[in-house]
């Protein structure tokens, strides 16, 4: 199993079902991108890089979604 640790808490995905990238993983999540500042490790990744962004087991990501509101 391969574990990712997300917003606190880990996640696990059978082997060879880790996201490559980011991107991949807030597709997974059902997270438009739009709408979310993402972290992993403590560094905050640019939204143009979460196609190029790999993930790897036993990563921190952090993820931060706006909503609309008032």
């Amino acid at each position: 199993m391969a574990t990712l640790r997300i917003n606190g808490t880990d996640r696990e995905f059978p082997e060879n079902t880790l996201p490559a990238t980011l991107l991949d993983l807030l597709t997974i999540l059902q997270i438009d991108q739009a709408t979310v500042v993402a972290e992993i490790d403590g560094a905050i990744i640019e939204r143009k890089n979460f196609t190029a962004t790999p993930l790897h087991t036993g990563q921190s990501i952090e993820l931060v979604r706006f909503v609309g509101g008032g």
